[in-house]
């Protein structure tokens, strides 16, 4: 009788001690492999009688039910369909990876998951800015008609609204109610406060008198630091409360208490510092890249790819938004521009020198990615992995840098204006639109592309490929004998060697017979052959073992016992997934010598997996 699986996954989900016991859930080619939060609730003894789990045990921090070929993804399937892990699971492992963070990278991190959800609304709304303010200046008197009025509306909403979509964006991030979140925003933009940019030395706020302290009645235009805070505080207020306030007022006591709370502690203690601290971090930004004639910026033109390769990157958001709010110039996308498009030159250089044909399919587009800004495949796929091209982009993004650090111009008032965009989340090409001096924005990516493209060229030379030794023999010489045999057909020795019964393998799970039945064989060969004509179903990543199928009958030839553990070392895979096959050709090769000398039996396994719904299976020679 055919298993259930949809059974078999609800079973195995109730014994596992709830949902949030689960971090993670993976398969391999046959065992459902669990990381579990605590092991304790687990009951075990109940696992192993649920049907189709074939045994089970701990390994390397998992807990791993034998399932079976064939079988263990259909049970997985369902099981995530059971748990509802799908999306979860990764949210899980994400969290893990998150806990085990040390405190500073924890701290860079947030800004990032707060602003990549916001990034098409800023940069929306800031080319729209800068094709407001660059229409001008082809059609002198635009500025005077319903148009223009109309767009700059368009354009300035999100800036001017910033701290609402920072504050629904932050409750998403720290687990809060996302409409809480925005009366939190919009309370600190809210109409009856004065705007935070009409204020000055002769332009004061009005208090509001609370009797034992007074609150200025000023908005948080251009904030993004006080409002993640804010949003921070009351998600922890609100989860508080949901745990300690009882069910039947929870609806009621919680939002009003949480808003109260918020709102006093935000306009009290959060905004004032707050705002302060983040005027001093946009201030130390400005002086680090105008420091010793653009030094400082020719550094973080350099340093910015290392950014991006740890996954910091994005917390550059919240000095580019501040810079935006204070002064309508982001002057740190020109440093993130020459950086990016230094790596596109270097992986152009790669793309266009380079002779595996494999390596030019991924950095061509790779290259095209990084002039759009893009820069993970080039970096990732290309620049790091070869790390002389990543290192020559490097250089060109800190001299394109150090160049962007000299440009300035002038407004219609004659003021000088620092070389900068409207908008930040865009670079490379898609940032044209945004800047507001378009000529020495392509000057600049022309010079950190080029510089990078020409030391790539020079510097880097592709490795010569490896010559490969004579493979061996296609099959061996002698057809080989039948070993397993059933109604559906036979398998034939897969290597050369003395043929032993199942139970004489030198290892309990195959031995038992719990993956199917089978044989082994002590091998005095290095070449793993077909057993049939027949399709080839996996091939494990570390090329020890492989199934194949033929008229229902699933087979297993695993190299070794416990060889696994040589990721790979000393084997090789002649077919792939999906390969069909004929008898004797060749599979996988390995090399005894080295299986031996790690400590482990080369005998290798061939198990007709599911033996069980087969009739009249036969083992051994005949």
């Amino acid at each position: 009788m055919a298993l259930d699986y949809r059974k078999c996954a609800e079973e195995i989900y109730s014994h596992l001690g709830g949902k949030e016991n689960i971090i993670s859930a993976a398969h391999c080619a046959t065992r459902l492999r669990l990381v579990i939060a605590d092991n304790s609730k687990i009951d075990k003894a109940a696992l192993e009688e649920v049907e189709g789990v074939k045994g089970m045990f701990d390994s390397n921090g998992q807990l791993q039910l034998i399932i079976g070929t064939g079988t263990v993804n259909k049970v997985y399937d369902e099981f995530l369909a059971v748990t509802g892990l799908t999306a979860a699971t990764k949210a899980d492992v994400k969290a893990a990876a998150a806990s085990r963070m040390p405190l500073w990278k924890k701290i860079l991190k947030t800004p990032g998951d707060v602003f990549v959800p916001i990034l098409p609304a800023i940069v929306a709304s800031g080319l729209m800015m800068g094709l407001v303010e660059a229409i001008p200046k082809f059609a002198p008197g635009f500025q005077d008609t319903g148009w223009y009025g109309f767009l700059d509306l368009v354009a300035n909403t999100a800036f001017a609204l910033l701290p609402v979509l920072v504050a629904i964006s932050s409750a998403r991030v720290f687990g809060g109610n996302i409409f809480l979140g925005a009366v939190i925003g919009l309370m600190m933009v809210h109409p009856a406060l004065m705007n935070a940019w009409t204020v000055t030395p002769t332009n004061q706020p009005a208090v509001w008198d609370l009797g034992f302290l007074t609150i200025k009645q000023v908005g948080y235009q251009g904030h993004v630091i006080p409002v993640i805070l804010a949003v921070l505080l009351m998600c922890t207020v609100e989860k508080w409360l949901h745990k300690h306030v009882p069910e039947m007022i929870d609806l009621f006591v919680t939002p009003l208490c949480t808003v109260l709370v918020t709102a006093f502690l935000t306009f009290t203690i959060i905004g004032p510092i707050f705002s302060v601290f983040e005027s001093w971090v946009l201030v130390g930004a400005e002086k680090l890249v105008s420091v010793g004639y653009g030094i400082g910026a020719a550094i973080m033109g350099a340093i910015y790819p290392w950014t991006v390769v740890m996954g910091l990157h994005h917390m550059y958001n919240v000095i580019e938004a501040g810079m935006i709010s204070n002064t309508g110039v982001n002057f740190w996308m020109p440093i993130a521009s020459a950086a990016n498009f230094a790596q596109f030159g270097a992986c152009l250089a790669v793309a266009l020198k380079v002779k595996n044909q494999k390596t030019k399919s991924v950095a061509l587009p790779s290259s095209l990615s990084a002039s759009l800004g893009i820069t993970e495949p080039a970096i990732f796929g290309i620049n790091f992995r070869f790390m002389k091209p990543f290192i020559c982009g490097m250089a060109g993004g800190a001299v394109g840098a150090l160049f962007a650090s000299w440009m300035h111009g002038t407004n219609a008032a004659g003021e000088v204006v620092k070389f900068g965009a409207t908008t930040y989340g865009v670079t490379g090409i898609p940032g044209i639109p945004a800047v507001n001096n378009v000529p020495m924005y392509l000057v600049e990516l022309l010079i950190a592309s080029g510089i990078a493209f020409a030391l790539t060229w020079i510097i880097w030379k592709e490795d010569e490929p490896e010559k490969k030794a004579a493979a061996p023999a296609e099959a061996p010489a002698a057809p080989m004998p039948s070993v397993v045999r059933c109604a559906a057909g036979e398998l034939l020795q897969p290597v050369a060697g003395k043929v032993i019964a199942r139970e004489d393998i030198p290892d309990e799970t195959f031995a038992t017979g719990i993956l199917g039945d089978g044989i082994g064989v002590e091998p005095t060969s290095g070449t793993v052959v077909a057993p049939f004509d027949g399709t080839v179903t996996s091939v494990f990543d570390t090329k020890h073992a492989v199934t194949l199928e033929k008229d229902g009958m699933e087979v297993l030839i695993h190299i070794g016992v416990n060889t696994v553990n040589m990721n790979g070392d000393g084997f090789t895979a002649y077919v792939a997934e999906g390969d069909e096959v004929k008898a004797g050709q060749r599979l996988l090769g390995f090399d005894s010598k080295k299986i031996k000398a790690a400590g482990y039996s080369d005998c290798v396994v061939m198990l007709l997996t599911n033996a069980e719904d087969m009739e009249g299976v036969e083992c051994g020679l005949k």
